[in-house]
Formats: structure tokens, C-alpha cells, sequence
């Protein structure tokens, strides 16, 4: 695999100024060049600085966006376009969950703004870099909610909206883009998988959001020990990383292994479909788009 100037392989990580996705960015840190996306620079900072005194590793790079907005989006890519000249890896780890139905800048149900449309357009425009810094990976982090999506009413914009409902059916979304980019992909040298890092400390929805406030109350009903952030963020570095994983495209992982996808994520008509909307909801142009 080809390295940067640096000598370092190059990975680029979102939501990575806490939980899961700063895990991941630290553990990456130990042997590759590491941009972090935040949307809050002063946390963003205070996650750079925390994971350079861990791992004496001074190639860190900032990057700050917010993924609701799509103008912030194609700002973040054409950034990491001239700062990085290579990218062996994407991480699209940043996720998010709202109690009531707020909008985008662009008119978008932001959960399906930042959970789906973010990752589906960053992804694309950055596919030029990945594609001339082949063999290279891209890593979706997804959920595991039983659900189907609602393709007359993406944008919630008729039914009742629900907290969980919403991140469920965002998230799911993952998994139809994962599949057909992996089919496009087929022969380039970019792979791109999955992965569900199980249940672990988030601040999903904010502090008090919903998947915090359940783990909550499990864990004193229950006496469970709810994993870490750095547990969690081993079933992402091993499908970022595992050498036997290099050639592996379009697969659903936990924990070092294949699990069963939903059933509309299967059906290739849907991930057409919804490859489709999104295309129209964010129209990616850059050259490294996969095209049909």
C-alpha cells in the first residue's frame, strides 16, 4: 500500500472529537497521519491535543464542519483536497439523533441530513483521493435496528416523527449506500464495508438523548457494564484494518465477523433507489463520483 510523503498512511475520521469516533481517531494515531472532523472546534482542539499527548504522533489535522450543511460538506472535501495529497482511509463514524423534527440548512430532516446524505456526499467527493491512493478503504459505522425505509416520506414530512424512528431509518441508510458503492466500486481498489460497533457510552442525541437515557436505566435495573467508546471502536479498526479484509467489499460486520442486513438493505432495487434520492438531494460533482 502506497504511504504519504510523510511515510504515513493517511485516514480521515468524522465525529471524532468524542466517543467512538475519538477512540478510533487515537487508535489510528498510532501509526497512520489522522485528520479529525468536528463540528465544534474548541472540542476539537481540546480531542487533537488529548490524542497527540497518547501517542506522541504529531501529523493530526483538524477539520471543522458541520455535516447537516452541504455547503459545509464540499468546504470539509475541498480542504482535505489540499491538505492531503493521499487517503488510504475514510471512517464516516459521526452520528446523530434529535427529540423533535429539525430541518438542514438545505430544507433536510437533519438526522437523514448528517446520519445518510453527509456521509453519501463527503464519500463522493473525496472517491478521487481514495481511487489515486488505492488499495484504500471506507468504513460506514452503522446500527443494528430492525426497520425499513420509508422512501415516499424520507424527509418525515407526513408521519408522526420519533427520535428513534428517525436515527433507525437514517442509519439504515448506511447500509443501502455501503452496498451499492461497493458495487460501483467493483475493480478500483477502494472497498468499502459496514460495521456495527454494538452497544457502548454514547452521547447519542446529546446527554440526555434517548440511546443515553436507556442505557441508563439498564445498567441499574440490569448491573450491566456498558462498554467503552475504545471497546466499541475495535470492531472499526478491525474492518479499517485486518490484512485478510483487504479485498472485502460490500459486507455487514460486528464483531470480526459478517451479521445479517435488514431485508430492504438487500434488495439491490432499493439501493438503487435510494442512491438515486440522494444523488438528487445532494448532487455530488467532483470527479472521484461512482458513477452507475
Amino acid at each position: 500500500m502506497s504511504t504519504s510523503a510523510a511515510g504515513k498512511m493517511t485516514a480521515l475520521v468524522t465525529g471524532a472529537n468524542s466517543g467512538l469516533g475519538k477512540a478510533i481517531a487515537a487508535a489510528l494515531a498510532a501509526d497512520m497521519r489522522v485528520g479529525l472532523v468536528v463540528r465544534d472546534r474548541a472540542r476539537g482542539e481540546q480531542a487533537l491535543e488529548d490524542i497527540r499527548a497518547a501517542t506522541g504522533n504529531d501529523d493530526l489535522h483538524l477539520f471543522v464542519a458541520d455535516l447537516a450543511d452541504q455547503s459545509a460538506i464540499r468546504a470539509l472535501a475541498q480542504s482535505v483536497h489540499e491538505r492531503f495529497e493521499q487517503l488510504h482511509l475514510l471512517v464516516n463514524n459521526a452520528g446523530t439523533a434529535f427529540a423533535e423534527r429539525r430541518l438542514s440548512p438545505q430544507g433536510i430532516e437533519r438526522a437523514l441530513a448528517v446520519n445518510h446524505l453527509g456521509p453519501f456526499l463527503l464519500t463522493n467527493l473525496l472517491l478521487d483521493l481514495l481511487k489515486a491512493s488505492a488499495p484504500a478503504r471506507i468504513v460506514n459505522v452503522g446500527t443494528r435496528i430492525n426497520t425499513a425505509l420509508d422512501f415516499d416520506d424520507l424527509n418525515w414530512e407526513r408521519r408522526p416523527y420519533g427520535l428513534m424512528q428517525a436515527y433507525g431509518q437514517s442509519k439504515l441508510g448506511n447500509l443501502h449506500f455501503t452496498f451499492e458503492l461497493a458495487r460501483r466500486l467493483q475493480g478500483s481498489g477502494v472497498t468499502v464495508n459496514c460495521v456495527f460497533p454494538g452497544v457502548f457510552r454514547s452521547n447519542l442525541g446529546g446527554t440526555d438523548g434517548a440511546q443515553g437515557l436507556l442505557l441508563k436505566l439498564f445498567a441499574r435495573l440490569l448491573g450491566w457494564a456498558i462498554p467503552s467508546p475504545e471497546r466499541a471502536a475495535r470492531r472499526v479498526l478491525y474492518v479499517a484494518k485486518a490484512p485478510e479484509l483487504a479485498n472485502v467489499s460490500g459486507q455487514y460486520f460486528g464483531y470480526r465477523k459478517t451479521i445479517p442486513a435488514p431485508a430492504q438493505a438487500l434488495d439491490a432495487q432499493a439501493n438503487r433507489r435510494l442512491w438515486q434520492i440522494s444523488e438528487a438531494l445532494t448532487t455530488p460533482t467532483q470527479p472521484g463520483h461512482a458513477d452507475a
